[in-house]
């Protein structure tokens, strides 16, 4: 090699070591070295919070863990899940549950709407909460906190819908619903299997709330008709709540319960017995959406705890006599039919004629009207009997007048012997009371059917747009005591020809004298201020009712001759003339007489 190529080879080399030195790019050290190089180069605070954020995450996780495990116990493990929402339906009612605590979340009757025309939900998972509370390791457990696996199957004619929180394949707690294709119940079981070890008895608890939805127009009445309705085993039902907060222990078996507002109820029916319960009922006045909060603190019997087997039954749906009835003995009595006699009357006699006309009459202001003839042709007996009673006494009346004035203030002697003209003309002076007293049922028993039929419930009739609530031909800018803010036509139609009615009684009715005759008006004027917020169904009864008495007292008179009926009590007169008095009629003299020496006495001292 001469010399140029030597130093050639000395110049290059020093070039490729000046460029490598201060010319060409880092090499990427690998990602060991990288990882390192980045950790070497991380600030001691930044490793330090990294490291701390990682601490507490797992001392968080820990400590959740802990507390499910102090909460729970053996239940733990199913603290943690996914929830799942479920939907059972069929042609009358549409249930939404979750596999988180196997509970209702919400119920929508499919063929009603509330006031407002919106889709009628009974209850929903913000208005309503169910807790199962079970004893494990001798501390409660609710296990409507829980996460269960939702299995959905179809049977015959109903849905079945398990809920399963299983330990293993032969322990496990079920909860279960079935649903059959149609109606407005469903069957409910709490089932134990193996949990023996596990559960420490096999009594639940549950708590049931519900601040009832607002689905009426009508606030107030609403709030009056919402109560905890409950029936003891063997024992006619019983309600709390229909005042104001109440609260009730029951420490005997109870068939069923219910949350029962106007219109529909939700219960709880047992096929044996529910063990015991604590009943609330409370409102806040200020709280317009929800009517009352109700609440059921229940113990439910399931049985042992390896094959446990609770059966019940829950009922979603209208307060309807011919649907309730089907439920369980006495469910009902939710529908809200008056006291005893009443009830009698609606039960055997208003429901069914009602029943049977809304097979063929669309038209419930028709039906209505329909039923008051036949009720009026049905009381037709003893309406004559009265109206004759009170010809009777128009004709006598001469004769009492005489009697007044010859004995003036002499009350004891003109009452004996008004007593002795009667039964001379052999006219009894009850027997025109009577037969109205016997009409009273009826008249009354309509006071409780129309206003709770949920068959007129927003069915529209005239002016009337819902014949189960008040019509209002105008509503005031301001409210009257004891009358309220709008104004009834149906109630004024009823006041009006009661009035008429009274005042064409009255002219038949001798017996009526003084400020008697006078305060036989201030009823339907009560009537007036009453009934002014009452169902328009109720006052266009009665309104046509007075309209058909009219009819009948027009028909009576000409039935009635006053020649005849004198002609029978001279008749009677002749029969009576030696007649002994009676056994009764010594009785009432000596008590008359009596009672007008007390008061000579008294007048003496």
């Amino acid at each position: 090699m001469d010399r140029k190529q030597i130093i050639g080879m000395v110049v290059m080399l020093v070039l490729m070591t000046v460029y490598f030195q201060f010319f060409a790019p880092d090499t990427p050290p690998p990602v060991e070295e990288k990882a390192a190089t980045e950790q070497a180069e991380t600030s001691p605070a930044k490793t330090a919070a990294v490291t701390q954020d990682t601490l507490e995450v797992e001392t968080q996780d820990s400590l959740v863990t802990a507390m499910q495990k102090e909460r729970y116990g053996l239940f733990a493990g199913f603290a943690q899940g996914e929830e799942e929402t479920v939907t059972l339906e069929n042609e009358d009612i549409v249930i939404e549950l979750s596999s988180k605590g196997a509970v209702v979340n919400q119920v929508e009757l499919k063929g009603y709407k509330t006031y407002d025309k919106q889709p009628l939900i009974l209850m929903d998972k913000y208005s309503s909460t169910t807790d199962l509370i079970l004893l494990s390791n001798y501390k409660p457990v609710n296990v409507s906190e829980l996460y269960y696996t939702a299995v959905k199957e179809v049977k015959g004619d109903s849905t079945e819908l398990s809920f399963v929180m299983a330990f293993d394949e032969n322990r496990y707690l079920e909860q279960k619903y079935i649903l059959p294709k149609k109606g407005f119940e469903v069957k409910y079981e709490i089932n134990f299997v193996g949990l023996d070890g596990i559960v420490d008895n096999s009594d639940v608890q549950m708590i049931w709330k519900d601040n009832m939805k607002r689905i009426e127009l009508t606030l107030k009445e609403s709030r009056q008709k919402t109560t905890v309705n409950y029936k003891l085993i063997g024992e006619s039902m019983t309600d709390i709540g229909a005042g104001d907060d109440e609260s009730e222990t029951i420490s005997q078996p109870i068939k069923w319960f219910s949350f029962k507002q106007k219109f529909f109820n939700a219960g709880l029916i047992a096929e044996n017995q529910i063990s015991s319960a604590v009943y609330s009922a409370s409102f806040v006045e200020e709280d317009t959406m929800v009517v009352k909060k109700l609440k059921a603190d229940l113990v439910l019997p399931v049985g042992d705890l390896k094959t446990g087997k609770g059966k019940f039954k829950y009922y979603f749906g209208p307060n309807d006599y011919k649907i309730t009835k089907q439920v369980a003995d006495g469910y009902q009595e939710n529908v809200d039919l008056g006291w005893s006699l009443f009830r009698f009357v609606n039960k055997w006699l208003i429901i069914p004629v009602f029943n049977f006309l809304e097979q063929y009459i669309s038209n419930y202001g028709i039906i209505i009207i329909l039923l008051v003839f036949i009720i009026r042709i049905i009381l037709a007996p003893l309406t004559y009997k009265s109206h004759m009673s009170m010809a009777k006494m128009k004709v006598l009346k001469p004769e009492m007048d005489a009697i007044k004035e010859q004995y003036g203030d002499d009350m004891q002697k003109s009452q004996q012997e008004t007593m002795a003209l009667y039964q001379k003309a052999g006219v009894n002076p009850l027997s025109g009371c009577i037969p109205m007293l016997l009409q009273f049922p009826f008249l009354l028993a309509m006071f409780n059917f129309f206003p709770n039929s949920i068959e007129l419930r927003q069915e529209s009739f005239l002016w009337a747009h819902d014949l189960s609530t008040y019509d209002s031909i105008l509503d005031l800018p301001f409210t009257i005591p004891f009358y309220g803010d709008h104004v009834s036509l149906f109630t004024l139609l009823m006041t009006a020809s009661t009035l008429a009615v009274t005042w064409t009684n009255s002219q038949m009715n001798s017996q009526l004298q003084g400020p008697m005759k006078t305060m036989q008006y201030m009823m339907p004027i009560m009537f007036l201020f009453f009934l002014n917020s009452y169902s328009a169904g109720l006052t266009f009864y009665y309104f046509v009712s007075n309209l058909v008495s009219f009819g009948q007292t027009a028909l009576f008179r000409k039935m009635v001759d006053e020649d005849k009926i004198k002609a029978v009590m001279e008749e009677n007169r002749k029969k009576n003339a030696n007649k002994k008095k009676s056994g009764f009629r010594k009785k009432l003299d000596e008590a008359m007489k009596a009672s007008q020496e007390a008061q000579k006495n008294k007048k003496k001292k």
